[in-house]
């Protein structure tokens, strides 16, 4: 009978386990969140981990575990909802930098937030929908 209850816990607390690993990557959110469409399929990239710990363009250090991003013009402080069009998976970000400098990048996330919303963990650059977060 121990047996059995200790293999029953041990099940249930993999599963648990499991759930929470999922809850890093935000696929919906709640209906509170409003948002205003900016772009639709372009191109995002990621920092180099050659920025980490670097100032940006804010004043703000760069740190490549936050939800941050880099954009060419909208206000430092602007939260934006950025969806992977392939999967749908989405994160919330702030523009606290400018830039990409690169043709045809609309814009640069810290690399926490790419992988968070990318299938492809080899990849560069996604195509994203980016929304204003009001």
């Amino acid at each position: 009978m121990k047996k059995i209850t200790l293999f029953i816990t041990l099940i249930f607390s993999i599963i648990a386990i499991s759930q929470q690993k999922n809850i890093a990557v935000i696929d919906s959110f709640p209906s509170a969140i409003h948002t205003i469409p900016f772009k639709k399929n372009v191109h995002a990239s990621y920092y180099s981990d050659k920025f980490n710990g670097r100032k940006t363009a804010s004043g703000k250090k760069f740190n490549n575990d936050a939800f941050t991003a880099a954009h060419k013009k909208l206000p430092f402080g602007t939260k934006l909802k950025v969806t992977n069009e392939k999967n749908n998976k989405s994160v919330i970000v702030e523009v606290i930098d400018r830039g990409p400098f690169v043709k045809g990048r609309e814009i640069d996330l810290s690399k926490r937030a790419f992988m968070d919303i990318t299938s492809n963990k080899k990849s560069g650059v996604v195509y994203v929908t980016i929304e204003i977060v009001k």
